[in-house]
C-alpha cells in the first residue's frame, strides 16, 4: 500500500528561478544533508529528461545501489524522479513549482513510496522513514531558501 509524503514551502522568487536552481549541476549535492550516507555515482550533468542518476546509499559494507530516472521535465513548473532500482518497492518524487503572485512561488515535494515487505515493512520501518523524510525535506527547503531567496510563511504539510 503506497504512502504519500508532502512538503510545501513558499518562496519569494519566481517558479522559473526555483526550477533553474534545481536543474543546475550540483543541485543534488547541495541538497544532501551533511553526514547523510548517500553518494552520487553517475556524473552530475544537471536536470535532463530521461537522465539516469546512480546513487549509493548506506554505510560501510551496507551500501546499496539506487537508480532514479528523471521524467516529465517542465521548465519553470517541475519534474519527477522515479526509482528504477533501489531500496523501496516504489518511489516517485514529484517536484512542483507553482506561481504565487508576481514574485512568489510554492515549492512542493510530493513523494509516493512503498516500502518492501508489505505490512511488515510498514510496521518496522514506516515511522522511521516518515521521520527521515520530514528532516530531509526541512533541510532541503532551508538550503533552497538560503541559496535562492527567502522562504516566507514557513513550510506546510
Amino acid at each position: 500500500m503506497p504512502e504519500t509524503f508532502v512538503r510545501r514551502c513558499h518562496f519569494q522568487v519566481s517558479p522559473e528561478r526555483l526550477f533553474v536552481w534545481h536543474a543546475e549541476p550540483g543541485a543534488f549535492a547541495r541538497l544532501a544533508p551533511p553526514g547523510e550516507p548517500i553518494e552520487q555515482v553517475s556524473p552530475d550533468r544537471g536536470l535532463r529528461e530521461g537522465e539516469r542518476v546512480e546513487l549509493r546509499i548506506g554505510l560501510g559494507p551496507f551500501r546499496f545501489p539506487w537508480t532514479a530516472e528523471i521524467r516529465d521535465v517542465r521548465p519553470g513548473l517541475g519534474f519527477r524522479d522515479i526509482q528504477i532500482r533501489g531500496p523501496f518497492r516504489r518511489w516517485e518524487h514529484e517536484h512542483r513549482m507553482e506561481p504565487d503572485g508576481a514574485d512568489g512561488s510554492w515549492l512542493e515535494d510530493r513523494i509516493t513510496y512503498e516500502l518492501p515487505l508489505g505490512f511488515l515493512g510498514r510496521w518496522l520501518a514506516g515511522p522511521l522513514i516518515r521521520k527521515k523524510l520530514d528532516r530531509l525535506f526541512a533541510y532541503r527547503h532551508w538550503v533552497t531558501a538560503k541559496e535562492v531567496g527567502p522562504a516566507s510563511g514557513g513550510p506546510s504539510q
